[in-house]
């Protein structure tokens, strides 16, 4: 049987990059997957196909994270579905890169509401069912920026570190339901954003300066997530683990 039979995993920001490896190992690892996403429809849909392909169940939900009432529609969508997760993976997130002194509150709020206001709700949904259920698992996608200091992150960093400390907190408060809640940080990540926001991005020139000799894939990351998911980590709370190639043992990475 595989690890994962009989499971219903969402996974937040699923069309694309990190979010979309992670539905495929789950579904891969037999659980059937809500795909969430906010602008990437078409790549939702091809999520969801190639999950179906795999022999799983698959609903597409479209919801920004970012506003709680949303939030609230797509679970009244996944329990009229599958009655509710059994895995939830924290994952949506966005990162503009700006100069401390250019960032607005316009852009403040909403890499807030969406990175870490977003992540707090959708594991209070979830965790309610889980608890009637007996237990589950949430796993936070946070990122090496919420330890390590890198220049135009203030407002990432700060959300990323934050729910390093909200997945220390909740896996306290949920312990009691037979909740886990560990978090992922990985590295640098070769998803389609790197080429929008950086033209001249040079994947094997950062792969140099990484200490395992090259950058990471959304599947090196959705392999632990996988980990985290299955009854392997039934007595790990509260961790982070970091998916980075070894970047985080320097003290600074250019």
């Amino acid at each position: 049987m595989s690890v994962l039979e009989g499971k219903v995993a969402l996974v937040t920001g699923s069309g694309i990059g990190i979010g979309r490896g992670i539905a495929l190992r789950l579904a891969a690892d037999g659980a059937d997957v809500v795909v969430n996403y906010r602008s990437s429809a078409d790549e939702a849909e091809e999520t969801a196909e190639r999950i179906r392909d795999l022999g799983r169940r698959a609903l597409v939900v479209r919801a920004d994270v970012s506003e709680v009432r949303q939030i609230v529609a797509m679970m009244e969508q996944v329990r009229a579905s599958f009655g509710g997760v059994d895995v939830l993976v924290n994952n949506s997130a966005i990162d503009p890169r700006a100069d401390f002194f250019d960032v607005t509150e316009e852009m403040y709020d909403r890499v807030m509401d969406t990175n870490l206001k977003g992540t707090f709700f959708c594991t209070q949904q979830c965790a309610a069912d889980m608890a009637r259920k007996g237990g589950g698992k949430v796993i936070n996608i946070s990122s090496v920026h919420g330890m390590l200091t890198m220049p135009h992150y203030a407002v990432y960093a700060t959300t990323k570190g934050g729910m390093n400390a909200l997945t220390r907190q909740l896996a306290l408060d949920l312990a009691a339901s037979n909740i886990q809640v560990n978090a992922v940080a990985p590295g640098a990540t070769e998803v389609e954003k790197f080429a929008r926001l950086d033209p001249g991005h040079d994947k094997d020139a950062i792969g140099r300066q990484i200490p395992l000799g090259r950058i990471g894939y959304p599947e090196d990351v959705a392999k632990v997530v996988a980990f985290l998911a299955s009854s392997g980590s039934d007595f790990m709370t509260g961790q982070v683990v970091t998916v980075d190639g070894g970047s985080s043992t320097r003290f600074f990475l250019q």
